[in-house]
């Protein structure tokens, strides 16, 4: 096992971006508001040629009465309960505070190693006075560091080194599929996240928008090896003015250009609003392998026919994934939970299948006997032959005579034979069209 090291510290001291600037990547959101983080957001780092898991948790507020607060205060704890190393962030612009105190007090009972980094500390070669009073915590030498220079950032590291384990073999996980959960604010994502892991790992609220990061949480069974993500809720553009959610937006896009599959969330209440067509689009244009879940099915009045009613609407509402598995939960009660690894495995399966040209080739032949490729004007079409040139997602070539004459409907046509044979179901399937310099008519 890797490693792990939490950073925690009151809000606003910069713990984030300390965290981003470790990290070399800009996965957590800093704005100059206090409880921007919330969840436990983790990265993988490497320093001296040894690597390690850094975990960025939402500031921690002694005594607090806000619910939100009180889980973020919770999700630090689990971090704390985990870590191997934790960071206690510091602001030197602030002083110590009464609230510092308290977080040090919760470190010490802990047990854990603690090194004290003072942030902001951002002048070169001269050490501010001040941060002298921060040894009154009891956690040895503090460690002056600029979150946004990067300065003191190697000290730092050094020190968090010394109190690392011993060095083991450390397993490289090849076979992990990435699964990201999306959709719009309130549909339960956050729930079924912690619904699969068995623990409170994201913050859950009724309010829209608890979720800000992507939070990445590392889940194994029987099945096999996953990563879920889970993102932000995503409103109309027109309603998002907050700079804060607008990150998180772009967190949601961002991880569903990294994911292999798409969990898209409908909630069954609504069923499917303008919003889920936008947000199922976007995995549709990624060319992600998906699977569309109806969450809060529990809450559904059932007739015998409901579920065929509303696989219907479905269908009918996202036509253009009419490849994409329906699976009807609920993440409150935990029905049908289980359902969700087999058939991530499916899609994900499914979009990394390979077909030789040979295969590919009889079908084209059977397709075009059957219904005539097209004419313009007295000029057939003619497709010579079709060749697989990537997956996830399957991605075809077809080679012709005049790609003008390759009408929208025939690629369909075509894409509808290539699926009714070797399925690809739950995956996007890409066909593009090349010409050959070819006149014969």
């Amino acid at each position: 096992m890797k490693p792990l090291v939490a950073i925690v510290g009151r809000p606003n001291v910069g713990k984030s971006m300390l965290f981003n600037k470790l990290c070399g990547q800009r996965l957590s959101i800093v704005q100059d508001t206090p409880g921007v983080t919330r969840d436990r957001i983790y990265a993988e780092c490497d320093w001296c040629g040894r690597t390690f898991d850094l975990v960025d948790t939402g500031g921690i507020e002694p005594g607090t009465d806000s619910e939100i607060l009180a889980f973020m205060r919770r999700q630090a704890e689990i971090a704390i309960a985990n870590a191997d190393v934790i960071v206690f962030v510091c602001d030197i612009k602030t002083g110590l505070t009464a609230s510092d105190q308290d977080v040090a007090g919760m470190l010490l009972r802990s047990g854990k190693p603690v090194v004290l980094a003072v942030n902001k500390m951002d002048q070169v070669g001269h050490v501010n006075p001040d941060i002298y009073e921060f040894y009154n915590l009891g956690l040895g030498d503090p460690i002056p560091v600029s979150a946004v220079h990067g300065h003191g950032t190697g000290d730092l590291l050094d020190e968090c080194m010394k109190h690392f384990p011993e060095e083991g073999e450390e397993e490289e996980e090849p076979d992990v599929i990435r699964v990201a959960l999306i959709g719009k604010p309130n549909v339960g994502k956050s729930s079924l996240v912690n619904r699969i892991l068995g623990e409170e790992r994201v913050i859950v609220s009724d309010m829209a928008g608890t979720t800000r990061d992507a939070i990445d949480s590392y889940f194994e069974n029987d099945k096999g090896k996953y990563v879920f993500i889970d993102t932000a809720g995503m409103r109309k553009k027109s309603k998002v003015d907050d700079p804060v959610e607008k990150f998180s937006v772009l967190r949601a896009t961002m991880a569903v250009e990294r994911c292999d599959v798409c969990l898209i969330m409908i909630d069954a209440n609504e069923g499917v609003t303008e919003q889920d067509t936008k947000v199922a689009g976007l995995a549709h244009e990624a060319g992600k392998a998906c699977v569309i879940v109806v969450n809060k099915w529990d809450a559904v009045e059932k007739d015998g026919k409901t579920m065929d009613r509303m696989r219907e609407d479905i269908r009918r509402d996202l036509s253009y994934m009419t490849y994409a598995p329906i699976l009807f939960l609920s993440a409150k009660t935990g029905q049908r939970v289980d359902r969700i690894f087999d058939l991530v495995n499916y899609v994900n399966d499914q979009a990394s299948l390979r077909i030789t040209t040979g295969m590919l080739n009889s079908v084209l032949a059977d397709a075009t006997a059957r219904v005539q490729p097209p004419t313009d004007k007295g000029r057939r079409l003619k497709i010579f032959y079709m060749t697989q040139v990537g997956i996830k997602p399957p991605h075809f070539i077809c080679f012709c005579n005049d790609a003008q004459l390759f009408h929208f409907s025939y690629q369909r046509y075509l894409e509808n034979q290539i699926r009714n044979t070797f399925g690809l179901e739950g995956t996007p399937v890409r066909l593009t069209i090349r010409q050959k310099g070819d006149k014969e008519d």
